[in-house]
């Protein structure tokens, strides 16, 4: 079968190669991979920048959604032809995160990634696809969709009239504006495009700003929110917007830290303690948040948002796409 390795980290060194069938141990199933999406976390590792000391060689891309066409001796939860995604964490099934259950993420040098035709997972280790989304939409949400949802509804207890703070037109900004709105939450969306916000507002973003027209946009959300400052932010631009995210934050509400997208920047750790801000870091989540939001999805007929879908011998293609920041939603490969 075809997959894609890094024999080396760098994006030059993807390669396409040829390896064995792959054959499911006992409570294993065989998964034939129909698409995969593209989360920022990929050209980090690409990069070196994210697991400096991988096992190689790596198949990458955390995110994917497939068939079972094998199922091993004593699996007893699937059966061939069920549509499912792998849960980017394989051993984090629920409750709190570990050491253990760290080590054991797809597609950065841990475990064998999803960039493939087909792969063998522990019966344990995937979700079933909500009824009405196809495969390309299916394997947006392993890394992103989860992400947001910890974020809102795990840890932020999300509830209709809270005011949740988006930025940028990514894959997690966009589902976290999806998700909010479920919930009856207000949303501010940021971006630095009037065109990418005007397809946010169609989400259902109340309000949006865009920080390239307005620098101080902290100083614009205290406005929206009447000095207030909202509930809960939805941080993926890291150190480079940290500073202004605490600032647009109301006394004792949540900043979410999940990107790290923007450099620079200073931040006052000052202003966390005076306004007793909640400073969490999100990593993704579990297979029960997994399970949790897929309810939620099939109920409310949500959509995933699709930028650009590639072909699989486009993979490198596809990744130089998103090194552009020039994409609304998510990227996917398809088989």
């Amino acid at each position: 079968m075809k997959t894609y390795q890094y024999p080396k980290l760098g994006l030059e060194n993807l390669t396409l190669a040829e390896c064995d069938e792959p054959k499911p141990a006992p409570r294993e199933v065989v998964v034939k991979f129909h698409a995969a999406s593209l989360n920022y976390r990929d050209l980090l590792f690409a990069a070196g920048l994210y697991n400096p000391h991988p096992h190689l060689p790596a198949v990458p891309l955390s995110d994917g959604a497939g068939e079972i066409t094998a199922v091993g001796e004593g699996v007893t939860k699937w059966k061939i032809g069920d549509r499912v995604c792998p849960s980017f964490f394989q051993g984090w099934i629920e409750g709190p995160r570990n050491a253990g259950k760290s080590h054991s993420t797809l597609g950065a040098g841990e475990l064998d990634g999803v960039l493939r035709e087909r792969g063998a997972f522990h019966e344990e280790g995937l979700v079933r696809i909500p009824g009405d989304l196809s495969y390309e939409e299916a394997a947006t949400l392993p890394c992103a969709a989860v992400t947001a949802w910890h974020a809102l509804v795990n840890v932020g207890k999300l509830k209709a009239g809270d005011t949740v703070l988006t930025l940028g037109t990514g894959g997690v900004s966009l589902f976290a504006i999806q998700f909010a709105k479920l919930h009856g939450a207000r949303v501010i969306a940021t971006s630095s495009s009037d065109e990418k916000l005007a397809r946010a507002r169609t989400l259902g973003a109340d309000e949006t700003i865009n920080y390239r027209n307005t620098p101080d946009w902290d100083k614009e959300v205290s406005r929206l929110t009447n000095g207030a400052g909202v509930d809960m932010v939805v941080e993926v631009g890291g150190a480079g917007t940290l500073g202004k995210s605490v600032n647009a934050t109301r006394i004792g509400g949540l900043v979410a830290l999940i990107g790290v997208l923007a450099s620079g920047g200073g931040f006052d750790p000052m202003r966390v303690l005076m306004k007793s801000i909640h400073l969490q870091g999100i990593f993704v989540g579990s297979r029960q948040m997994f399970e949790e939001m897929n309810k939620a999805i099939t109920v409310n007929r949500l959509k995933p948002v699709i930028d650009k879908t590639f072909a699989f011998d486009q993979a490198r293609e596809a990744l130089e796409a998103m090194k552009t920041g020039s994409h609304f939603g998510k990227i996917v490969i398809t088989m």
